[in-house]
């Protein structure tokens, strides 16, 4: 779009905009406005106010009627309580567009949409700051609302895209800022390989949006296919998705996201035909490298990701030969099944609660009916088992569920043996559930000789590592795993982990904060916030983390100690009771971290005992958890350890 030619809010009307600032920041702020008027923006701000004006009535009156609120957070303005205000009315109505103009992160409550970062940006109107800046306003005004959305309630894929599914409801700014983003971490620094591709998401062309599932599994099985070749650097699915709907030239999205090559395709799925198209484009001249559509039936679909891989692996190298290619491991040859596992990931991958865990579950259960021979849904099956039993069981269902993910797992190797997912998930079941970790290494192990090009098997790899006392294995797998898909909210949420397991408590943060920023509705990330800053000595900002963490058992246990700690006891033993009476989740294990941390000895190590005797999962952190380390010289826990097989 043109400068000046913003698209109206309302027939006829520009886009309003509400700027938000420290009058501080004035002289910063004043470039600003004149580059958001230049595009044709309407821009309220104090300094149109007229001697006489009601100033509080018009400020609110503009604040709920402008179409964006733009904040300029800076060391100045993260201290206003006037621009926190105005930022909070502007994260509620979902039309907030967060700027750094300094540097300054925004403060905490205000991070879960990706910054814009203007602290290098020099006034040219041209720059690509603020080319992000008006394209993340025009898309709030078009979205009202689509910016923050939290909620336990199973959701529907109906019209729901997997971008949307994936990074939550700051969907539109996070994609927005994505290439920023990637600019700032430092990913566009190395030139791209010559065997480097990134697959994007294809095109869902049904006329049914209820299909875009369909279109974005195909996508994935066809990288994952190509995944498996050693000699193609493939990008990880979720780094790819955030170009869904790019509008960026080839060469672009392909220096954003250090590729040689981009696939693209569409899928229109008509009733029992699907026809199926892809393009491989050259990264550096934007053209087509190869091009090819098939029209099939969908029994056939299996057949035609096989073809497009290998076709693009040919491309690609003239070393691999078709030959080279190795079969889909671990697939069906059942349309249905395939369906049902593609809903059963989509559920899957949003890690917003309960409900989509348990959504989940039911799909793979059916894919499994369709096809009991689909070991890949076995393995998911395995892994949505123990994510319930981990999060959400009581103490009676810990030995039904885990007992039933480890022979999900053993199933799913048997039926694939060089299947890496099957691996993973056995050793995931064995050392959360059994506790068991003496026989989750080797299982952990092969997952990683099988899945090198696999950032979500390499993020459980370095978690296993990490909390087992393998460092150095840790810190090399979860690099591998940011390389790989350097934009998912997973992955930088395990980082985190694995620097506190360092207890690096610093370095954790930042990832953490990604974690947030690329999907608002993630769980746990804002409570191990929470727990670095309480390590760090910052017991204030700590409990400010515990309490916009969404998933109640850190947040008790957080609150229980933080607040001891503050001296407030009423509200720290509140906390203990809630987390003890009220949950209906095992919560033996974080009692134990809370005795600790007040001085109890005996009861956390009586808690630990426990813990150990019902095979509560979280006894596989003891052997790092800081939480714990007031207990480090007491034999009884040393006693415990080792009992667990923990070196």
């Amino acid at each position: 779009m043109a400068q000046g030619q913003a698209k109206a809010s309302t027939e006829g009307a520009p886009i309003s905009v509400f700027l938000s600032y420290s009058r501080e920041d004035r002289a910063r702020a004043l470039p600003v406005i004149k580059a958001l008027e230049a595009e044709g923006f309407r821009v309220w701000w104090d300094g149109l106010l007229e001697g006489g004006t009601s100033f509080a009535r018009t400020t609110e009156t503009a604040l709920e009627t402008s179409d964006a609120v733009v904040v300029l957070w800076s060391a100045k303005s993260v201290q206003s309580h006037w621009v926190r205000d105005e930022a909070t009315r502007g994260r509620d109505r979902g039309c907030m567009v967060p700027v750094s103009i300094d540097g300054t992160n925004p403060p905490l409550g205000f991070r879960q949409i990706q910054y814009i970062d203007l602290s290098n940006w020099r006034g040219k109107m041209t720059a690509p700051e603020i080319a992000a800046l008006n394209k993340a306003i025009r898309v709030t005004a078009e979205t009202p609302g689509a910016q923050l959305g939290f909620g336990d309630s199973i959701p529907t894929l109906r019209g729901t895209s997997r971008r949307r599914l994936l990074i939550g409801g700051g969907a539109a700014v996070t994609a927005l800022g994505g290439g920023l983003l990637i600019w700032k971490s430092g990913v566009l620094n190395e030139a791209a390989l010559a065997n480097s591709v990134a697959v994007l998401p294809f095109k869902n062309l049904s006329e049914d949006a209820a299909q875009d599932y369909f279109s974005d599994g195909l996508s994935e099985e066809v990288r994952s296919t190509l995944s498996r070749n050693g000699l193609l650097r493939v990008m990880a699915p979720t780094s790819s998705n955030m170009f869904r709907d790019h509008s960026d030239a080839a060469p672009t999205i392909a220096a954003k996201l250090g590729v040689a090559f981009l696939l693209e395709g569409s899928v229109r799925r008509v009733g029992a035909l699907v026809r199926i198209t892809a393009d491989l484009i050259d990264g550096n001249t934007g053209f087509s490298r190869w091009a090819d559509s098939f029209d099939r039936d969908l029994k056939d679909v299996f057949a035609v990701q096989r073809e497009i891989a290998t076709t693009v692996t040919n491309a690609l190298t003239e070393r691999v030969t078709p030959q080279n290619a190795k079969p889909d491991i671990g697939g069906t040859t059942n349309i249905a099944a395939f369906d049902d596992y593609l809903k059963g990931k989509a559920f899957a991958m949003q890690s917003a609660g309960e409900g989509s865990d348990r959504a989940a579950l039911v799909q793979f259960e059916k894919a499994i009916a369709a096809d009991p021979g689909y070991a890949k849904a076995h393995a998911a099956r395995s892994r949505a088992l123990t994510v319930i039993a981990n999060q959400y069981a009581v103490e009676a269902e810990f030995q039904s569920l885990y007992g039933a993910a480890i022979e999900a797992a053993k199933r799913a190797i048997a039926l694939a043996p060089n299947l890496a997912d099957g691996y993973s998930v056995l050793g995931f079941a064995l050392s959360q559930g059994k506790l068991d970790i003496r026989g989750a290494r080797a299982p952990y192990d092969r997952s990683r000789a099988f899945g090198l090009g696999d950032a979500l098997i390499m993020g459980r790899f370095a978690g296993f590592c990490a909390w087992t006392g393998r460092a150095k294995e840790a810190a090399d797998a979860i690099a591998r795993a940011l390389e790989l898909d350097p934009l998912n909210p997973l992955i930088h949420r395990a980082a985190g982990s694995i620097s506190i397991a360092a207890h690096r408590f610093a370095a954790a943060i930042p990832e953490l904060e990604k974690a947030i920023s690329l999907n608002p509705q993630i769980r746990v990330a804002h409570g191990l916030i929470g727990d670095c800053l309480l390590h760090l000595g910052r017991m204030k900002d700590a409990r400010q983390a515990y309490l916009v963490e969404k998933g109640d058992l850190i947040r008790y246990t957080g609150l229980a100690i933080v607040e001891h700690k503050l001296g407030n006891i009423a509200a720290a033993r509140q906390a203990m009771s809630t987390l003890t009476n009220d949950l209906d989740v095992g919560t033996v294990y974080q009692q134990a971290q809370v005795f600790a941390q007040w001085g109890d000895r005996d009861g956390a190590i009586a808690k630990l005992q426990k813990a150990l005797k019902i095979g509560d999962s979280g006894m596989i952190f003891a052997r790092n958890d800081a939480m714990l380390d007031p207990l480090r010289s007491d034999p009884r826990l040393i006693q415990l350890l080792k009992d667990m097989g923990f070196d």
